[in-house]
């Protein structure tokens, strides 16, 4: 049930990174959201931006459980109150790790630790897709992909209950 996703990017460890990190970045890759945190062990995360419930919708949260700049980045992840009413029943993680690979840089994301019967596990195996396809081209290119909409997540995302 764990999603795992391999990608080589053309670029730094330090330039994937930014894209995973920056809330001007992320707000590329994630159709519109900002990254929120102190990026500090145990602090909270959110990714928030446009949605069902405005501009200001959180997509998802969690808790930071590792920070090491340029390697790793990980926290837990529930979705947003907006998609799933009971949000706090089902709670994942999601792992980055970087390393350099020639002049190009190795990302893998792991998506695991899932709840039993998850709503957001077959919307999460799409989404992955489009946000690491986003990443790489931002990185190579400097754009992401034109995918045709706007606010892609829209279209993922588990209706409420």
């Amino acid at each position: 049930m764990d999603l795992r996703y391999e990608f080589y990017i053309g670029g730094t460890p330090e330039q994937v990174w930014k894209v995973l990190i920056s809330p001007e970045e992320t707000k590329k890759i994630y159709a519109g959201c900002v990254i929120r945190s102190t990026f500090k062990h145990g602090d909270p995360l959110q990714y928030v931006g446009p949605g069902l419930e405005g501009n200001e919708t959180v997509h998802v949260y969690g808790t930071i459980l590792e920070f090491e700049r340029n390697k790793v980045f990980s926290y837990t992840q529930n979705t947003g109150k907006a998609y799933i009413s009971n949000d706090k029943n089902y709670e994942s993680r999601i792992s980055f790790r970087l390393e350099p690979a020639g002049a190009c840089t190795k990302l893998t994301l792991i998506h695991d630790q899932w709840s039993e019967k998850d709503p957001s596990y077959e919307n999460s195996k799409k989404a992955w897709w489009l946000i690491l396809c986003n990443s790489k081209s931002l990185v190579e290119t400097g754009k992401t992909l034109d995918l045709g909409v706007d606010n892609w997540h829209d279209e993922l995302v588990v209706q409420p209950e």
